[in-house]
């Protein structure tokens, strides 16, 4: 017999050894460009370049699509009705729809921004929250280089239209204040906001996701998703849907990455009806997405996802299991309850 500790101590170490674990390893923080010491020194372990020969990249596929080449073996270009922008799967994941370049650089730069100042707001809840309670203007006070305090002399620094409604306990607590202005009072904690905003890592719109217990909270506060992003997301998840049918998200959950930050492989398992897809819009810089199978054993399929990409998963490709290895992009998900 073996106690619960030591099972537990097996399974993590069985998941160390699955095909899933191998390409994230494979993958985690790849590099493009060989490192050039600037001696002639043997060079350490880790400059080497990461082999990406393997990793599809429908960039390439849908110019070589455009200019009437052949698609590489197992790509198949997905035609759908009354849908303006190529569409591409993988003929061994059904349910699996790749939209390249979905986005123009213009929309890009618009949701990136409101990535940033708006998709955090409350009541929406980001990882912050639990620390600090609601922050409001968290994008601002960073371009201000304000700073974040937690004080109960506040009334020389309350910034109201940074800082929101007093009827929030949290928003007395901690505030942002004018960098020249933290000396002037007794502070607990201090943090600068742009510092803040570096360690964001996921805020939620529509219904709140409860992180803890990996369900959605419907007794909190929250605002519906905003109209223009409902909008995109019916949009572009036509290619899911059966002929007719619409869209009507109602949560979302927007993961934000540094350059050192993996998604590691998981299943997006806690939404009543697997037969609606997941729209995932990516913004900002280059990542490697790994979509597996119904089980961490499988092989893993590698495939680059560039800002303004869009993902859909439907049907089985909801039991797949996912994640991006080395994913600089902010990447929004979009979930439908039906």
């Amino acid at each position: 017999m073996y106690s619960a500790a030591e099972n537990a101590a097996a399974a993590a170490a069985a998941a160390e050894r699955t095909a899933f674990r191998g390409a994230e390893k494979r993958y985690k923080l790849y590099k493009t460009l060989p490192h050039r010491p600037k001696s002639r020194k043997r060079t350490t372990t880790g400059t080497k370049p990461t082999d990406l020969s393997d990793v599809v990249d429908f960039k390439a596929v849908l110019d070589g699509f455009a200019g009437g080449r052949d698609l590489p073996p197992g790509i198949l270009r997905f035609d759908c009705d009354g849908f303006d922008r190529p569409v591409f799967c993988i003929e061994d994941r059904p349910g699996f729809f790749f939209i390249p370049s979905a986005l123009t650089i213009e929309e890009q730069c618009y949701w990136i921004r409101e990535s940033l100042a708006t998709f955090p707001q409350p009541p929406n809840r980001a990882n912050l929250t639990a620390i600090y309670g609601p922050i409001y203007g968290l994008f601002n006070a960073a371009q201000n280089q304000k700073v974040l305090i937690e004080t109960e002399d506040t009334d020389t620094l309350v910034d109201h239209e940074l800082n929101g409604s007093k009827s929030s306990p949290h928003s007395q607590k901690f505030l942002f204040a004018e960098t020249s202005d933290v000396h002037r009072v007794e502070t607990c904690k201090s943090i600068a906001a742009l510092a803040l905003l570096k360690k964001l890592r996921w805020s939620t719109l529509g219904l709140q996701f409860d992180w803890s217990k990996r369900n959605y909270d419907v007794s909190l506060p929250h605002n519906k998703i905003p109209d223009a992003l409902c909008t995109l997301a019916r949009k572009m998840a036509v290619p899911a849907l059966p002929f007719g049918e619409d869209f009507h998200p109602e949560a979302a959950i927007v993961n934000y990455f540094g350059p050192s930050d993996m998604l590691g492989g998981h299943l997006d398992d806690m939404e009543l009806d697997w037969t609606r897809p997941i729209v995932s819009i990516s913004l900002g810089c280059k990542a490697i997405f790994l979509l597996g199978g119904k089980t961490r054993e499988d092989v893993p399929i590698a495939m680059f996802l560039r800002s303004g990409d869009i993902v859909l998963m439907a049907g089985e490709a909801r039991e797949c299991f996912h994640g991006c290895s080395l994913p600089w992009p902010l990447q929004s998900r979009m979930c439908d309850f039906g």
